[in-house]
């Protein structure tokens, strides 16, 4: 495409002719440039793409998305702008089409649930013959194409790449993870939405490189809901941050979760299912009762899947149909179930701050019949907040704990640890093993039948970022080998 009419779709000023040239790829990172690229400088927390426009014109690239002049030399294209981050967006979007514009878009935030609400509609909408696809924490995730991503919402040149191939694959609903982060970054710019979800919110994603209060954490999720009008949008009315949220909300909405939403849950037991926990519940919607098993165990779950059951009705699936869905539902690194040789049961679970770890460790414990063991992190380099509250929340629900790396980064894993284990509310049994491999063969060998172990953090990922470095990391493929450990339940 050529770089003027690339401007003019994406409603930017445009280049003179002698300027004009063609484009063949739109970047941000130096790494990527090249001939025929159109290199976009995006200033971010610790590095200015501006300083790399030199590295880039010597690999080649002669066009530039600038918010101040750059020194190159004068065989270059430079078009300036006020917001690089927005100007990525609208040339990416462009450059692609306007792909948003010709799917339904489903756009999902909150602190916690995000994936298991995005998983559960993807599969519903699936079994009713509508093809749609998830783009999240996990990746790319549809029937038809697959692919890894680097941020839970991709960078915006990418995500209307994804969302340009998932188009041409024949997928009509996109279910798009929207971070607070990609909200802040203006990721997101120029996404068409036809519905957005709320799921909860607590302190989290608070420091260095992140958000610098709850108060712009809490702004920046409520940008989805008021800043990008949906015709719908899905509330959990339960959280105590709802009215705050959905404030200025342009959308036509639907709640969930209390007596007085338009979907609610009720009567909900713990139980089994060819030996294997989930939880059973009654749906109520426009006075019917709609008896329901959900796959996935535990309240939190349940309203997850309550939000995924009112997005599906705003796309034409009627409830009682997306209930029959519930009961063979999952999504990566949430809740997986390992069942060992000697009865013990292991759960990964990507829990990763102390509201998700206890959540999660209260549904273990109404299933588990001897001890409880959690073996848990923190990151490295950022969160660091998180530290005490998930110390406390461990030492008060576990009977033991295993304090391990998750993704220490350039931090001392030993020292995380330490922090973790200083807030310990009480006295309980605890041991640091840094190498979180070793970590998880301690607990394969120590737990026994009826004990439960919570593998927390980790969930679908498969690495372990050391020292800027990514190092193949699989949870499921340590316990896999462990002896005691025979494999997923199915």
């Amino acid at each position: 495409m050529r770089l003027s009419q690339l401007l003019t779709n994406a409603h930017l000023s445009p280049v003179p002719a002698l300027c004009d040239r063609e484009i063949t790829r739109i970047v941000c990172n130096s790494a990527d440039a090249g001939k025929d690229t159109l290199f976009v400088c995006i200033r971010g927390f610790r590095i200015d793409g501006h300083d790399y426009a030199s590295e880039c014109y010597d690999r080649g690239c002669r066009a530039f998305l600038s918010e101040r002049p750059l020194d190159l030399p004068p065989d270059c294209t430079v078009v300036r702008c006020d917001n690089t981050r927005r100007a990525l967006a609208e040339v990416s979007h462009a450059f692609y089409g306007f792909p948003s514009e010709q799917l339904r878009v489903v756009g999902i935030t909150g602190t916690k649930g995000k994936t298991s609400v995005a998983h559960i509609l993807m599969k519903i909408l699936n079994d009713n013959g509508i093809p749609a696809a998830v783009i999240g924490t996990t990746g790319v995730d549809s029937p038809c194409y697959r692919a890894e991503t680097d941020n839970t919402t991709p960078e915006s040149v990418d995500l209307a790449r994804f969302l340009s191939e998932l188009l041409a694959r024949g997928v009509r609903v996109a279910i798009l993870e929207v971070s607070s982060q990609a909200l802040y970054l203006e990721r997101v710019f120029g996404i068409r939405f036809y519905a957005t979800c709320f799921t909860n919110l607590s302190p989290d994603h608070i420091g260095e490189s992140e958000h610098p209060s709850f108060a712009h954490y809490l702004h920046c999720k409520r940008k989805l809901f008021t800043e990008y009008p949906a015709r719908y949008a899905v509330f959990n009315a339960a959280d105590p941050y709802f009215e705050a949220v959905s404030d200025g909300c342009l959308s036509e909405t639907r709640t969930v979760g209390l007596n007085a939403s338009d979907f609610f849950a009720s009567e909900c037991v713990s139980s089994l299912s060819d030996g294997l926990p989930g939880v059973s519940f009654v749906l109520r919607r426009g006075g019917k009762k709609i008896p329901a098993f959900l796959s996935m165990p535990g309240k939190f779950n349940v309203s997850n899947a309550v939000c995924a059951v009112a997005l599906a009705e705003t796309l034409g699936v009627p409830t009682e149909q997306s209930v029959l869905s519930l009961s063979h539902v999952s999504a990566p690194g949430r809740f997986e179930l390992f069942r060992a040789e000697n009865g013990a049961l292991f759960v990964i679970d990507y829990a990763h701050n102390a509201v998700s770890i206890e959540n999660v460790l209260r549904t273990l414990r109404s299933f588990c019949r001897k001890k409880l063991f959690c073996v848990v992190g923190s990151v490295g380099g950022r969160t660091t907040l998180r530290r005490a509250a998930i110390g406390k929340a461990v030492s008060t629900l576990c009977d033991e704990v295993i304090l391990t790396s998750d993704h220490p980064d350039y931090e001392d894993p030993t020292a995380i640890c330490e922090e973790i284990r200083a807030a310990f509310v009480w006295e309980i049994p605890c041991r640091i093993i840094e190498d979180r491999a070793e970590a998880i063969r301690f607990a394969a060998a120590t737990a026994r039948k009826g004990d439960v172990v919570l593998l927390a953090g980790k969930g679908h990922e498969r690495y372990q970022l050391v020292r800027g470095e990514k190092r193949p990391f699989s949870e499921r493929a340590v316990l896999e080998d462990c002896s005691k450990a025979a494999g997923p339940c199915s």
